[in-house]
């Protein structure tokens, strides 16, 4: 196999930058370990929380157990290949899990950040903590100009960069040894795609999350997915990828636009779910606002405003609002204590996942009123997530950072992002109409609740929402399994 920290589609990496790439795998072996040599063993078990929602099934890597335990289905399989790194690889992993089986897949979970004992994990982990610590320090003004929004915006948008990764991703290739490979992989963050190459599976996609073309989502040997036209632009041509170098550009057959990677179940719903919300606003029922905090927890301060101001429209009967903390449930408590008058309208769902699923469908009832403040806190990571995709439908407006959810099709509020980076999405979320503009203050936020609340914003972003369905902008995940499979059944020719 060709050396791909050397050479990035035709593009040349210097022996300055590829010596650091090797010296930068060196450093983490040393550190972390190398364990090529040891036989992994992999256990498939249910997942206790989706599984019974989305089909899905755990793949535990292990060298405690002398055999596999359980096995892959090499004909209706389909790797899910992510890193807990926040929430929003696991969103679209979800995604791509919830279309897999519809489709009728099995959707076979593979979190290489959750395999505690590999060189892999401990990689993976130690840069996650680092991201995790940089995005709660994005809310100090001069780490965040000066360090976070260059790191993310230019920092990762370098080949060099990818070289690196590139190299580093060697070190995280033995966890995939006993899986099938001839089992497509889905991968939603770039280095479960770096690893599967590695490791020789045959049919790997890359899904790219974000909407800024960067060369740290640079997968070669994979087949690359994006999910708007502009970014789908900015990585064939490999653009600003080498400073104001022209690169060569990425053989067509390696990128492929699908769309938005969105849940089948949301997708299926759209006329539905955008109809009851035309219909509560024109009925003067409680406007529904969900709130949704990321996994590196760095909203709070803004929720605080945000809940201080929309207190006088829950008091009236005007607003309602759901409050997913995730797995911070500090989060919650500290909302409480800084506002006290929340206490008469906070209802708890703290850790009780019965209780949420049962909120979330009747919340879809639509002679039921919602009202008050209701805080969701999950410990476990699957039900933290995948709470605010059950009240996504429920819910009038979304309120989040441009991350990952600006994706999704629901009417969206954007608060101020985590990242330089993160301000596409919420610019193709204004284009196609079903996002605001990113909101990077107090004051335009509030602006933005009110032309809410007062206009009839809610209505025009549902009907862009079903226009855009229409068009097959939400498709995304759709096609990333369809394409998974015809790779396979190419290869098979």
């Amino acid at each position: 196999m060709a050396d791909r920290s050397k050479v990035i589609y035709g593009n040349v990496i210097s022996d300055k930058d590829y010596n650091k790439a090797v010296r930068s795998k060196k450093k983490f072996a040393k550190k972390y370990g190398d364990d090529s040599l040891v036989d992994y063993k992999i256990k498939v078990s249910d997942n206790e929380v989706i599984g019974t929602l989305l089909g899905v099934k755990n793949v535990d890597v292990t060298a405690k157990i002398s055999e596999n335990e359980g096995e892959m289905d090499t004909d209706k399989g389909i790797i899910v290949g992510n890193i807990r790194m926040g929430f929003g690889h696991y969103r679209i992993s979800m995604a791509m899990a919830s279309y897999a089986t519809h489709l009728g897949y099995t959707p076979y979970w593979m979190d290489l950040n959750s395999y505690k004992e590999t060189t892999c994990t401990k990689v993976i982990g130690a840069q996650n903590d680092l991201y995790s610590l940089g995005s709660r320090l994005s809310r100090f003004y001069l780490f965040n100009k000066f360090i976070w929004e260059p790191t993310n915006y230019e920092g990762f948008r370098a080949l060099t960069y990818n070289s690196s990764d590139q190299k580093n991703a060697e070190l995280m290739a033995p966890v995939y040894k006993n899986v099938p490979k001839d089992i497509p992989v889905i991968a939603t963050h770039v280095w479960p795609a770096q690893a599967a190459i590695h490791a020789g599976m045959k049919y790997v996609v890359n899904a790219i999350p974000d909407n800024w073309p960067m060369a740290l989502h640079l997968s070669e040997g994979s087949v690359h997915t994006i999910q708007c036209k502009n970014a789908y632009m900015g990585y064939r041509i490999v653009n600003g990828m080498n400073k104001k170098n022209v690169c060569k550009p990425m053989p067509a057959e390696s990128l492929v636009y699908t769309g938005h990677y969105i849940d089948y179940e949301l997708v299926e719903n759209i006329e539905k779910d955008c109809k009851a919300r035309i219909d509560r606003k024109k009925n003067g029922r409680p406007m529904r606002f969900l709130l949704t905090i990321g996994g590196a927890g760095a909203q709070k301060e803004i929720f605080a405003e945000i809940i201080k101001h929309l207190l006088p429209y829950i008091q009236k009967g005007q607003a309602a609002l759901y409050v997913n903390v995730g797995d911070y449930r500090n989060v919650w408590d500290e909302l409480k204590k800084e506002i006290p008058e929340m206490s008469k309208f906070a209802i708890d769902h703290m850790d009780n996942w019965e209780d949420t699923l049962e909120f979330a469908e009747t919340a879809l009832n639509d002679n039921i009123d919602i009202t008050g403040i209701h805080g969701f806190y999950h410990a476990d990571i699957f039900k933290a997530v995948y709470t605010t995709n059950l009240l996504m439908r429920s819910c009038d407006v979304l309120v989040t950072k441009p991350s990952e959810l600006a994706f999704y099709p629901v009417p969206k509020l954007f608060i101020k992002r985590v990242g330089k980076h993160e301000m596409w999405g919420a610019i193709h979320s204004a284009e196609i109409g079903d996002g605001t503009l990113e909101c990077r203050d107090i004051p335009h936020t509030i602006q933005m609740l009110d032309q809410f609340l007062e206009t009839d914003l809610l209505n025009e972003m549902c009907e862009s929402i079903v226009e855009n369905k229409k068009a097959g902008i939400y498709d995304g995940a759709k096609k990333v399994v369809e394409l998974a499979i015809k790779l396979k059944e190419a290869g098979r020719r």
